[in-house]
């Protein structure tokens, strides 16, 4: 053991020992703060780890044992230590790294539900970018164009994960609600503190589009939908409509999609009603296909504002409206920065909006109030760090293409 030439065995006894020191770190000091490597610690830590790589990499043509940090083994049993924490923190559930873990189980304190502050993926993370940097190197030292499709490949890997873990600790990722009318320029982050942005956000209109009205039977006596183990339901799309649910013919002669609750003397009816609080109502003709008994009436999803109206069709069943869900949720917004720039954008979910370096997405809003919701909440997220991050995946790519064209005139 330890002897030259080093092999596999040295190259698993490394892995484990950094896997060891980092679990004594782990228990002893507990996990690593990425509030404490924000800019300029973890570029400094950066330039230190990118200086050193350089000096060993000079240093190893004279010395036999670094040039073994270059070769096959060390490649291999560092990256196959770094897939074992990556495949173990996908078999194990994720917590934020802003709980505190400290008084819990021997298991969590170890970190393996918090891995990406751990003491262990930090060390077997840098370990393999160590190796990587070094093998990318050496190749550059005796470069030759055959050589580019492996430099762009290795080297888009090295900037990449590089710069996602040191840019990890500058990512903001906060919270802001924002009512309608009223600019807000402070946000939450994960501890639930108030931040105050460089930016305000203005929101005009909120806006909900919701997929048709749906019917179902309801068990009168249970309270449960029908089939109890396979509820049906059917979409009105369109009135008048005429349908079969579970035995019953429905026809639906009035759709409310801006409706009002009335209470007469001994029924409750729906009227057109545009303002604040409107909910949907429909219009039911039911009749029994079995023994042809028919009843009539509204029914209602019902929401804050006005009650659900269901129409009992006979002593089992009653026919009800399911809440509408949302098919689409959109905000109208005025967007403020310090530099003076006001901009105007339509925010709604998957489609953010860029300004200033911050991405704005569509998080949620008032659920109760649904589509009268009188705000809306936007995460927003800043990540200075990814323009390099994406420039490594470019590299990433064209090398691997490269690589693929390369193959076949066994250059290696």
């Amino acid at each position: 053991m330890w002897k030259q030439p080093w092999r596999f065995f040295e190259g698993w006894t490394i892995c484990i020992g950094l896997f060891i020191i980092g679990t004594f770190l782990q228990l002893s000091i507990g996990k690593i703060n990425p509030e404490s490597f924000k800019f300029p610690i973890n570029v400094i830590i950066g330039t230190i780890f990118l200086l050193c790589l350089l000096f060993f990499h000079i240093r190893s043509d004279k010395i036999k044992k670094l040039r073994w940090f270059t070769g096959r083994q060390a490649a291999l049993t560092s990256l196959s230590a770094l897939l074992f924490l990556v495949i173990l923190m996908g078999l194990t559930r994720q917590l934020s790294h802003t709980i505190d873990v400290s008084s819990e189980k021997f298991l969590i304190r170890l970190g393996f539900m918090q891995m990406t502050v751990s003491w262990q993926f930090i060390l077997i993370s840098f370990y393999f970018l160590w190796v990587l940097g070094l093998v990318t190197l050496r190749r550059l030292s005796s470069f030759r164009m055959k050589d580019l499709g492996f430099v762009l490949n290795h080297g888009g890997l090295f900037i990449v994960f590089f710069t996602a873990i040191l840019g990890s600790c500058d990512l903001q990722r906060l919270i802001m609600s924002v009512p309608i009318n009223v600019p807000e320029w402070r946000a939450t982050n994960s501890k639930n503190e108030i931040v105050e942005l460089p930016l305000a956000i203005e929101l005009n209109s909120f806006t909900i589009d919701e997929y048709p009205p749906k019917l179902m039977l309801l068990d009168n006596k249970t309270g449960e939908v029908l089939p109890k183990k396979k509820p049906k339901n059917v979409a009105i799309e369109e009135t008048p409509f005429v349908t079969e649910l579970l035995g019953w013919k429905l026809e639906i002669t009035k759709y409310l999609p801006y409706a009002a609750g009335v209470h007469t003397k001994d029924s409750l009816k729906f009227v057109e009603y545009y303002s604040d609080g409107a909910t949907s109502a429909l219009y039911v003709k039911a009749q029994n296909i079995t023994d042809g008994d028919t009843t009539e009436g509204w029914i209602s999803c019902g929401n804050f504002m006005f009650q659900y109206a269901a129409l009992r069709l006979n002593e089992n069943v009653s026919l009800i409206m399911l809440d509408r869900e949302p098919r689409r949720y959109v905000s109208d917004v005025t967007v403020y920065i310090k530099k003076g720039d006001t901009k105007n954008a339509l925010i709604e979910v998957n489609k953010p909006f860029s300004i200033d370096g911050w991405k704005i997405y569509q998080s949620s809003y008032e659920t109760f109030r649904g589509k009268w919701s009188t705000y809306s909440v936007f995460e927003l997220v800043k990540d200075p760090w990814l323009p390099a991050v994406y420039a490594g995946i470019v590299m990433l790519l064209i090398g691997s293409i490269l690589l693929l064209f390369t193959k076949h005139k066994k250059i290696v």
